[in-house]
């Protein structure tokens, strides 16, 4: 099934957008919870002494999330751009 890839990357755009959002939410009400998660993600035993005084601000907010949302964009370009291309073989 060949992707119709402007409509797949702008999907998944939208999709870490949300996901994005939802963690900032996230992360504002539980800030402690949030680094211990992070450790764990990243294997890291003490992630607080690398970001442990972090805030989320508006602009902060909005920055990362069109940074999220671009690169997820481009990624997913070239995802689908590679998958219609080894359909083809």
């Amino acid at each position: 099934m060949k992707l119709e890839i402007q409509k797949f990357s702008l999907a998944a755009a939208l999709t870490m957008g949300v996901i994005y959002a939802v963690c900032a939410i996230f992360v504002s009400i539980w800030p402690d919870f949030s680094l211990q998660l992070f450790g764990w993600l990243v294997h890291l035993v003490n992630v607080d002494k690398f970001a442990g005084d972090t805030q989320i601000t508006a602009l902060g907010f909005i920055i990362g999330l069109l940074q999220a949302m671009v690169y997820t964009y481009i990624g997913a370009l070239a995802f689908g751009w590679l998958h219609n291309k080894f359909l083809k073989r």
